[in-house]
């Protein structure tokens, strides 16, 4: 008999290990512990826990911790390689050192070394089962855990760098039905502390709100800044079933401040302020408390988000429109880049939805900018020119237009007539017009184009040809078939400035849309506008915006509904600045003019 000493060579391949046995020549069991340990990491890389488990020496034991950790990490994918296996000689043990690499999605990725031993047993080899088979550091009782670890949202800041929405902690305040006992006694506490944050939060609103959430769910009562729910806390935190839960949300400086359009701005960016997420991996007991950290990843954040608004001015447009009772906005644009700079609406506008940027109303005598440039566009024309202001006049046989309380100027030059904003003179000059005149002057100024601005929706306005004379002359002063929003009419007064029409945009590095290029205005009739916008400060209608600088402009009244009553306008431009404000329903331009002053006075 020749005694044999086995001899052991390792032959380490990716994922494959062969033993090279000296002595008896090369041996390769069908079903070895290097077979078994690759059968056993390819079933868990493919996910099948089942066939994993059954590789083990314990397929119960394993199906359980197997499930438990891809239910925890929810893997994308996983790869899982054999480097080594060590099994000496005639061993009923063997050891094996192995690769894992999960993904874990999103561009996480943990990779760690483990090892495990493998026993054979009467008929072939199995995994010794342990929970440090997945990790080495998992211990019996123990589970695997995996969070998200959130960046801070970036910032939405205005033109100078100045928050417009910043990250704040928010508190919700959650009613159960099934813990309240009394909803209606807990609904009038809770009613009794928020009414004075939120006056739309009423006991009944509760109540009914509690109602009509089905059963079992938790109806939301409020969602507070943290500094607001501090002030409540106290008189509310003990009320039988009310819950609180917190999260961290993008907030403007006040509730109010940008209403109409920084919720829109946010819901555009949402996906760009969130940042990549960091990813966490833990060990956990068997209580679910944390107990190690096993993997880290730091979270991403974004880059702030910058807007073409500016905070100042949008405070004061807002500030501006605040003592008006009646439903007031105004929209300011920079008319050398088209930036909007401020949208501010006050209460009783924003209960009509977004007016500034989508309303559509008739503009009045701001208007007569347009007619003025078609008039002098056609030569007939110059500023100088003389031309009738009766207090009334008949167009056609047809139609009698009168100015306002039918004032009667006789014969004075058209730029005086522009002041004074004579109706007839702008009804006579637009019936001897051709019926698409006023429509192309209208679109050089940017009333009629259509934008597609990122994060709002807006409409410049409409003027349609007009056949008939009568209606053609009622278009001439604002009135007839001639619709504009604010926006509209600050892209106006941006044009006159600028000399041709700025395409407006909100956030930088997003393109505005325009359906066409408008052609600009002739620079000598944008010479002459801009004188006679002037004059109306200095002489004519609006002699409150005197003491602000060189403000240039148009005021106007448009009557709506039966003809009773009418909205007031005020449209122009100070420097850089353009903007048109509007007032509902004041039968006067006078309000208009006097938020626009109070505008100018807070620029400085």
């Amino acid at each position: 008999m020749i005694a044999r000493t086995p001899a052991l060579s390792r032959l380490v391949l990716p994922g494959v290990v062969l033993l090279l046995v000296s002595g008896c020549g090369l041996f390769s069991s069908p079903s070895g512990p290097d077979q078994v340990a690759n059968d056993f990491l390819t079933k868990l890389a493919a996910g099948d826990v089942d066939g994993a488990a059954a590789a083990t020496d314990d397929p119960a034991g394993a199906k359980d911790v197997l499930t438990k950790v891809r239910e925890a990490l929810k893997p994308a994918g996983l790869r899982a390689a054999t480097e080594e296996v060590r099994s000496p000689g005639e061993s009923t043990t063997a050891d094996a050192t192995a690769k894992l690499d999960w993904d874990l999605g999103n561009g996480h990725t943990w990779s760690y070394r483990t090892t495990f031993d493998l026993r054979r047993g009467e008929e072939d080899w199995k995994v010794h089962w342990a929970p440090s088979v997945v990790h080495p550091k998992l211990a019996a009782a123990q589970a695997l855990g995996r969070a998200e670890v959130r960046p801070e949202l970036a910032p939405v800041l205005d033109r100078d760098g100045t928050p417009l929405l910043a990250p704040e902690q928010v508190v919700s305040i959650l009613l159960d039905a099934r813990e309240a006992g009394d909803v209606a006694a807990v609904a009038g506490a809770l009613a009794a502390a928020l009414t004075p944050i939120d006056a739309a939060i009423t006991q009944q609103s509760i109540v009914d709100g509690v109602a009509k959430v089905p059963a079992g769910q938790v109806y939301q009562v409020a969602a507070l800044r943290d500094a607001d729910y501090q002030t409540v806390k106290p008189v509310i935190y003990e009320l039988p079933g009310v819950r609180f839960t917190s999260q961290t949300s993008l907030l403007a400086p006040s509730r109010t401040f940008g209403s109409q359009v920084l919720p829109a701005v946010r819901k555009a960016v949402e996906e760009d302020i969130a940042g990549q997420a960091g990813v966490r991996v833990y060990t956990v007991n068997a209580a679910g408390d944390e107990l190690e950290n096993l993997h880290e990843e730091e979270p991403k954040p974004a880059q702030a988000i910058t807007t073409a608004l500016s905070r100042a001015t949008q405070v004061a447009a807002e500030d501006a429109l605040e003592p008006v009772p009646q439903a007031a906005m105004l929209v300011a644009l920079q008319a050398s880049t088209g930036d909007i700079l401020a949208v501010a609406q006050n209460d009783p506008a924003d209960k009509e939805g977004p007016v500034a940027l989508t309303g559509r109303y008739p503009p009045g005598s701001t208007f007569k900018v347009v007619s003025a440039a078609a008039a002098l566009a056609g030569g007939k024309v110059t500023a100088d020119s003389p031309v009738p202001c009766p207090g009334r006049t008949t167009i056609d046989g047809r139609r009698i237009v009168p100015n306002d309380r039918e004032f009667d100027k006789g014969t004075i030059p058209l730029h005086s007539a522009f002041a004074f904003s004579c109706n007839t003179t702008f009804a006579q000059l637009a019936a001897e017009m051709a019926p698409d005149a006023l429509t192309k002057a209208a679109d050089s100024f940017g009333l009629g184009v259509d934008f597609e601005v990122p994060a709002i929706t807006t409409i410049t306005g409409s003027v349609p040809p007009a056949a008939d004379v009568v209606e053609r002359a009622e278009d001439g002063f604002g009135q007839g078939k001639v619709l504009a929003s604010p926006f509209g009419m600050a892209l106006v007064a941006a044009t006159v400035a600028a000399g041709e029409m700025p395409v407006p945009s909100l956030l930088k590095g997003r393109e505005t849309k325009a359906d066409h290029t408008p052609t600009p205005p002739d620079p000598a009739v944008l010479t002459a506008l801009r004188a006679m916008m002037r004059e109306v400060v200095e002489t004519g209608t609006a002699p409150q915006l005197k003491p602000y600088g060189d403000v240039r402009g148009k005021t106007g009244t448009a009557q709506f509904g039966d003809g009773t009553n009418s909205h007031g306008w005020f449209v122009g431009y100070r420097g850089d600045v353009a903007f048109a404000t509007l007032v509902l329903g004041t039968n006067s331009s006078v309000p208009a003019v006097d938020a626009s002053a109070r505008f100018l006075a807070a620029l400085g």
